[in-house]
């Protein structure tokens, strides 16, 4: 029998995707275990994850049935499960499309730091809502497990003051009218 272990899921929440991976702390290292992804959300649901070395350790499609971000992260949840045997899940990591000007480095989400995010939406609509959905349902599920969201917006707020205005006044800026910048984690 393996020595249980520590994991990390890591998950990547899309308008009709959820990309995951999980990390295993494995002599002293961390290592990859699974990646996979749940495409086809709220169209035609599909879902394969494979191992370390690329072989496939699960695949399933719902043909006729049609499912968002929570069917995908409770079979994704149920999955894992039975996946990683005895290792013990000890956080989940979320990419996140918008941090604000507050939130510029990964944070630890409360419910607190969830509502914040939420009224960010209007300004990633088409992403926020998803990169927030699992977060909003793990808090509800599994409330002691910690969570953190990592936010493509930080990197571009390290830019200089010039870099994160456009030409217009300055009370507009003071206000937030500002250059965020996007896919700041590919940056990184």
């Amino acid at each position: 029998m393996r020595t249980p272990n520590d994991a990390i899921l890591v998950l990547n929440a899309g308008s009709s995707s959820i990309k995951f991976a999980v990390f295993a702390l494995r002599a002293g290292e961390l290592a990859l275990e699974i990646r996979g992804e749940a495409e086809g959300l709220y169209t035609a649901p599909r879902f394969a994850a494979r191992d370390s070395l690329g072989r496939v350790v699960g695949e399933r499609s719902w043909r006729g049935r049609k499912f968002g971000h929570h069917g995908a992260i409770e079979y994704l949840r149920d999955f894992l499960k039975r996946q990683l045997e005895t290792d013990r899940l000890v956080g989940v990591g979320h990419r996140v499309v918008h941090g604000g000007l507050e939130y510029t480095t990964p944070v630890r989400v409360e419910a607190a730091t969830l509502k914040d995010l939420e009224r960010l939406i209007p300004l990633a609509p088409l992403h926020q809502p998803h990169n927030l959905s699992p977060i909003a349902l793990l808090l509800e599920r599994a409330p002691e497990l910690p969570q953190v969201a990592c936010f493509d917006t930080s990197f571009h707020r390290t830019n200089p003051d010039v870099a994160q205005r456009f030409a217009l006044p300055a009370k507009l800026h003071d206000a937030g009218v500002q250059r965020y910048g996007f896919h700041g984690l590919s940056y990184e």
